[in-house]
């Protein structure tokens, strides 16, 4: 009888399975990955043969189900079959996988049988597609929802994360311009003056920002990322004059280097200006009272490497694997959303530059981000 056959031959079963499941192409076995599949499965298929040749219809049923999926209640089969779905997506394989894996073991019974002239009753093959039927499609469920539960999340991670740059960005652009208006009204400033061109600025990126957010949210998140050629000493004079008032507010002292005024870029000007003012409004965040911030430019290898230097008294031993992510926040400083080390390295990516950091522990740290050099017309490459 088939019951008899599968005791006599679970080793053997199990060892064709898994040389079935080696041989497919990025998918190895082990008793562990296997423990609520194949293993489970030929113990609750005997188990299912016994009760029936027992004429016990309902511990069958208890045990493997009914034709078609109908069953009282949840089945062992379906309980354990649920659990290897989950399983296989956990290893990150797909649903094919769930389905091969059970199709291996049917091949496995039938090969086995045939060379060694064990034939087995119709009744008990049906008995036999019965089970992989039902446990082929709780796996599958179990397997898809969990999939799909998984995309939900991801989606929701996704939207949240999005909805916090654009809100960062705006806080640090409004930031500005109020820093600007307090600053004007201070000093009795003409609007057409440096610090009106500062609230000017950040009244542009806001609206800039909101009228991307809602281009790419008609496009579906699929716009590339426009680019320009630029002066980076007239880059570097824009930021500075908004960072300047950052910093006064702040009580931080910043020290911009001179900037050869020949350096040109191609890059997307909104995106790296955003990044550099993320990289700047973490600098003044983080240094230490009464240090300086440098601000310095240099050109080597193709790019053109814009440095900010703070003396936060170095990084914390995980920073490799932290630093860049959204949300998080390595500092005592819990004021902001610890999105803008995120934004920037986003940002300066998203226009093919790079966006580095240097450790100087008890001193403080580099951001540095390199964006491809453009030789004026004219001049030779170097």
């Amino acid at each position: 009888m088939m019951h008899d056959f599968l005791a006599n031959n679970r080793d053997e079963l199990v060892a064709r399975c898994k040389a079935k499941v080696a041989a497919r192409p990025g998918r190895k076995a082990s008793d562990h990955q296997l423990q609520n599949g194949v293993p489970l499965f030929l113990e609750q298929l005997r188990q299912t043969l016994v009760a029936e040749d027992a004429q016990e219809g309902g511990e069958s049923l208890r045990i493997s189900g009914g034709s078609g999926g109908t069953s009282p209640a949840t089945t062992e089969i379906g309980v354990s079959a649920t659990a290897h779905g989950k399983a296989l997506l956990g290893l990150g394989y797909s649903v094919n996988q769930v389905v091969h894996d059970y199709g291996d073991l049917c091949q496995a019974i039938t090969e086995l049988a045939f060379e060694r002239d064990a034939p087995f009753s119709i009744p008990e093959f049906k008995t036999l597609n019965r089970c992989l039927d039902n446990a082929i499609a709780d796996a599958v469920t179990a397997f898809s929802l969990q999939r799909d539960a998984l995309q939900v999340h991801a989606s929701a991670v996704e939207a949240n994360e999005r909805f916090g740059f654009l809100v960062h960005e705006l806080r640090n652009a409004l930031h500005a311009a109020s820093l600007a208006v307090t600053a004007m009204q201070q000093g009795s400033l003409p609007v057409s003056g440096a610090t009106g061109a500062v609230l000017k600025r950040s009244l542009a990126f806001m609206r800039q920002l909101l009228e991307t957010s809602l281009t790419d949210v008609r496009a579906g998140g699929q716009l590339p990322v426009p680019t320009t050629i630029f002066s980076v000493a007239d880059f570097i004079a824009d930021v500075q004059h908004g960072a300047q008032l950052d910093a006064d507010a702040r009580g931080a002292v910043l020290v911009v280097e001179p900037v050869d005024p020949a350096l040109q870029v191609e890059a997307n000007r909104t995106l790296a200006h955003g990044a550099l003012v993320n990289l700047l409004g973490n600098a003044f965040k983080f240094t230490h009272a009464h240090t300086t911030v440098h601000l310095r430019v240099q050109a080597a290898d193709g790019q053109v490497r814009i440095a900010v230097e703070d003396h936060c008294g170095g990084l914390p031993p995980n920073y490799r694997t932290t630093l860049f992510r959204s949300f998080a926040q390595l500092g005592k400083d819990r004021s902001g959303l610890g999105l803008g080390l995120s934004i920037a390295r986003q940002d300066v990516q998203a226009m093919g530059g790079t966006l580095t950091v240097d450790n100087m522990p008890g001193v403080g740290c580099v951001f540095t981000i390199g964006l491809r050099r453009v030789e004026p017309e004219g001049v030779p490459g170097g």
